[in-house]
Order: C-alpha cells, then sequence, then structure tokens
C-alpha cells in the first residue's frame, strides 16, 4: 500500500504532523489499539507557554535549563519556547476549550516553573487535545486514519527487492490485528511519533501501548538514540490496588498541595528542597518520596490539599475528585495516597530541528525522540509543547524537500514461510513480568551499578529466549511489544552504565557528584 507520507502513531505529535502535511499531500495514520489510546489523553496538567504579562521567554528557558540540569540543548530550548505561543493560538482555532478567567486563558503553576504559564482544560487537557486533533483529522479528505495497527519493524533498503544499505526508511511494515497479516505500508516519507517507553517499569503513569516501539524500531534500523537512562517517575500516582496508573497532576501541588509522611505526620519536602518545596522539580520530588517510602517502610505518601476551600478543589480537579470519590477517598476533607511512578522516556531518537533522524527518509516527533529539550528531566507541561512544535517542524522540512524526494522502490513482501502459531503464550507474560520487575528493583529512581549489571545480564538471557520465540512464531500484538521492550530496557541499562554521574533522573550511589560538564548519552547501533 502506498501513501504519499507514512506517520507512525495518532496523538499529538502525529495528528499535528498529518494536518500540517495534509494541506498539499496524503496520509496515513497508523494508530496501534484505539486512535485515542496513546499517551496525549492521559496528559492532565497541560501546556506551557509564555503568554502572562510578567513572564518572558528567557524565564521560561531558564525553567526548564535548570529543570533538564544543564543537558538540555539551548537552541533547541529556545526553538520550541518561542513557538509556544502560536501552537496554543492554533490549538484554539481548532476548538479547544481551555479554561478562561474574565475572557483571557487561565494559567496555572507547576513544579519548576517560576510564573503561571500552563493553559489547561480542567485537569483534563489530553484529552481535549486529542479530541481536537482527532476531529481535524477526521474531517480531512487527505488523512486516513487505521487503527488496530502494530508495527514491527521499519521499512528500509535491506527490505528492497535489490538490496541497498543506505538505510533509507520507506514506510513499515504492521501487523492488522483484525486480519492478522502484515501489511507493508510504503511512503516517500516517515514520520515516527510513536511515544515513550514507559511500560518497560512495573509502576508506571504510561498507557498499556507505551512499550517503545518507535525507539526500538528506529534503533534496529540503524539510528541513534540518546540519553535513555533519563527515566522521569512522577512523584505523585495513585496508590491503590485496583486502579493502576492514575495519576495525580502537577497542578495539585501547584495549586497549595503539601507533601506528609503518614506516620509520623511531617511535611519532609523542606529536607530535600527548602526553597522550593512540593513545587520543586520532579525527580527531586520523587526522589523525596521514594527516600520517605524506603526509609519508613512505607506503601505510599501523603498529598494533602484539604487545606484549600472545597469549591476551589472542585473547580480546579473536577476529573481527580470526582474519580476519588468513587474509591471512597474525598480530596476536600483527606489526604490522597501516593507514590512515584514511572512517567515520561526523556530520551530517545536523536533528532534535530527539522525532526531529521539519521536515517534518510525518517522524521520523528514527541516521546520517542531526544530533541535537546528535557535534558536530564522534563519541566511539566513541555512535552505536549514539544509535540506541537516538532510536529509541525517535520511537516514543513517534508514538505520543503518533497521534490527531492525519490518514489519508493519494489519491496520485500512479509515472509512467514517459516513460522507457525504460537502454542507457548505464557513465555510472553512471563517475560513481560520479568523485565517490568527487575527494571523497577534494579533500574529505578536510585540506581546501583550492581544492581545496573544485574539487569544487564537477565537482558542477555531474554535476548536469546525472546529472539528464538520471534524466529519460530507468527507474529501477535503482544510478541512485538515484548521484543521492543527488551530492546528499550537494554538501551535504558546500557546507557545509564555509561554515565558515571548523577545528573537530574538518573541518580547513582556509585557516582553521586555531578560532572562539571554535561555530556549526552549517544548510543550507536
Amino acid at each position: 500500500m502506498k501513501h504519499d507520507v507514512l506517520v507512525i502513531g495518532s496523538g499529538a505529535a502525529g495528528l499535528t504532523a498529518a494536518l500540517e502535511i495534509a494541506q498539499h499531500k496524503k496520509v496515513l495514520v497508523l494508530a496501534k489499539g484505539k486512535l485515542t489510546s496513546g499517551s496525549t489523553a492521559w496528559a492532565q496538567g497541560g501546556i506551557a507557554a509564555v503568554l502572562d504579562a510578567g513572564d518572558t521567554f528567557e524565564n521560561h528557558i531558564h525553567d526548564t535549563m535548570v529543570a533538564g540540569a544543564g543537558l538540555n540543548d539551548l537552541e533547541t530550548v529556545e526553538f520550541v519556547i518561542e513557538r509556544a505561543p502560536a501552537a496554543i493560538d492554533r490549538l484554539c482555532e481548532l476548538g479547544v476549550p481551555f479554561n478562561r478567567e474574565e475572557g483571557d486563558l487561565h494559567l496555572t503553576r507547576e513544579g519548576g516553573h517560576s510564573h503561571r504559564r500552563i493553559v489547561h482544560v480542567n485537569d483534563a487537557t489530553g484529552w481535549a487535545v486529542q479530541a481536537a486533533l482527532l476531529k481535524a483529522a477526521e474531517e480531512n479528505p487527505n488523512i486516513t486514519l487505521l487503527p488496530n495497527q502494530s508495527c514491527i519493524d521499519l521499512i528500509t533498503g535491506r527490505n528492497q527487492k535489490d538490496y541497498s544499505g543506505s538505510g533509507r526508511v520507506w514506510g513499515a511494515y504492521a501487523l492488522d490485528e483484525e486480519s492478522g497479516k502484515v501489511v507493508a505500508h510504503l511512503a516517500k516519507a516517515t514520520v515516527l511519533a510513536a511515544g515513550g517507553a514507559g511500560r518497560v517499569y512495573l509502576f508506571s503513569t504510561a498507557p498499556r501501548g507505551a512499550t517503545g516501539d518507535g525507539i526500538a524500531m528506529a534503533w534496529r534500523a540503524g539510528a541513534r538514540v540518546s540519553n535513555m537512562e533519563m527515566m522521569q517517575f512522577h512523584p505523585t500516582c495513585l496508590y491503590n490496588l485496583e486502579v493502576k496508573n492514575f495519576l495525580i497532576t502537577e497542578a495539585v501541588r501547584g495549586e497549595g498541595g503539601r507533601l506528609f509522611n503518614p506516620v509520623t505526620g511531617e511535611r519532609y519536602m523542606e529536607k530535600y528542597d527548602a526553597e522550593r518545596m512540593e513545587l520543586a522539580p520532579r525527580d527531586i520530588v520523587a526522589r523525596a518520596n521514594d527516600d520517605q517510602i524506603k526509609r519508613y517502610g512505607l506503601d505510599y505518601v501523603h498529598l494533602d490539599i484539604s487545606h484549600q476551600p472545597p469549591e476551589f478543589v472542585k473547580e480546579h480537579f473536577p476529573t481527580i475528585h470526582e474519580k476519588l470519590l468513587g474509591l471512597g477517598i474525598d480530596m476536600t476533607k483527606q489526604p490522597i495516597p501516593v507514590v512515584p511512578a514511572q512517567h515520561y522516556t526523556c530520551g530517545g531518537v536523536k533528532v534535530d530541528l527539522d525532526a531529521r533522524t539519521d536515517l534518510p527518509g525518517l522524521w520523528a516527533a514527541g516521546e520517542c525522540t531526544e530533541s535537546g529539550l528535557h535534558g536530564a528531566n522534563r519541566l511539566a507541561s513541555n512535552s505536549l509543547l514539544e509535540c506541537f512544535v516538532f510536529g509541525e517542524a517535520a511537516a514543513k522540512d517534508i514538505l520543503r524537500c518533497w521534490d527531492q524526494l525519490d518514489e519508493p522502490p519494489e519491496i520485500l513482501p512479509w515472509d512467514e514461510s517459516r513460522v507457525t502459531d504460537s502454542d507457548e503464550e505464557v513465555v510472553i507474560k512471563q517475560n513481560w513480568t520479568e523485565i517490568r520487575r527487575f527494571m523497577w528493583n534494579y533500574v529505578g529512581i536510585v540506581r546501583t551499578t550492581k544492581r545496573l549489571e544485574r539487569a544487564a545480564h537477565r537482558i542477555r538471557l531474554l535476548r536469546e529466549e525472546v529472539e528464538d520465540y520471534y524466529g519460530h512464531f507468527r507474529v501477535t500484538t503482544d510478541l512485538i511489544e515484548l521484543r521492543n521492550l527488551l530492546e528499550c530496557a537494554g538501551l535504558i541499562v546500557s546507557s545509564a552504565l555509561k554515565r558515571h554521574e548523577s545528573r537530574g533522573l538518573h541518580f547513582i550511589l556509585d557516582y553521586p557528584e555531578t560532572d562539571p560538564v554535561a555530556r549526552d548519552t549517544v548510543l550507536v547501533p
């Protein structure tokens, strides 16, 4: 199947690129699962942009660099932040119903920000953004949306009928979940917007499908990845044995929420960051919560905003308030039990300011990339912003160089001649569980070289098992995800072992100091 442009992923980055390109070309958007199943819909907080009279681009840039512990690329940070107000304007044009106060956009504040600069739709911004982008895409005759497609690998010169080692990307092989067939989707240009790798960890706020597919596919095709050790752990995920992955947004602390030890009753953030307290960047608050939990043998810590007026809490956090009431917790009267959980993949496929990867014909945007914006720790609400700016950058660059892009050559079809249906699905479940457990225990918030080496050893053993399984059985979505999870776990551990310092999200007891010069950890296939 041939298209002008193939977009892998139907979240903020993918749909932004698709809508821009579709003004001139025909676009196919592939989604794994439902069109709304990516991380965009889960983004509660909002989008950071300089819109307040007292705020400046310099302030936002400074806050981003401080949160990123100096590992950010200043040129990228300036590029993204200066384009934020225009991105908000475009979303308003698409009909995103941002909260307003006397006609002006209502701005909230989150950890690490020196000013109020978060535009939001109550506490469910992601849903509103996803809905607006999807509506526009569905109404565009040049965009075809195809759900339930699990991408297996990028199609490169190695898959041409006349073999080429050029590394040129011509699209992707994808499993159609309904038919069970693998289809080669060909295009002159491919945009990778497949999200992060949060499900590598046992506890994560990421959706079920965040298995690092884009990162793993690009790595196998020959693209470099960078800073994969920089995994962000959100400090406040709801602790509830029945409900998994429910995030208590950063904005609860931004509007006055306080953290307490449930045993001692102590408000403890003063010990870890006396100046910023609960508004310190996420890595500091996550480590503080982790330290309290381990030090006192707790299951969770308390986040309390009950000192604020009940109407204020309900008005600002209607989704969270309603969800917690259903679980027997009234956040207007009592504290919320919270734990840290994996939240965001700051590393990924290396891209430049045009969203180009190392591979000709492949652009990438969003959480699967490492653009230089986040550095060693993502500042709250900069993630959706990155999706809009780099989704647009990819689209503009593709259209700009369109006449130089060749038509796809003849590609070999997917070969299933030597495989059978699996009779050992239990192997996938066992390996998946094992990866997530040892990654949480050995490659979590606080690391040691010994634990990292243990994880690396297990990855080597599992790699043999998974490759053997992959070579003998027909692909399923579960098998595709397992293969990608393992690939990403290996990249995270390799990156963590290479960084002999503690910086931002990478905190290792063997190297507690921070080097005077910040360097990216770049892995080459």
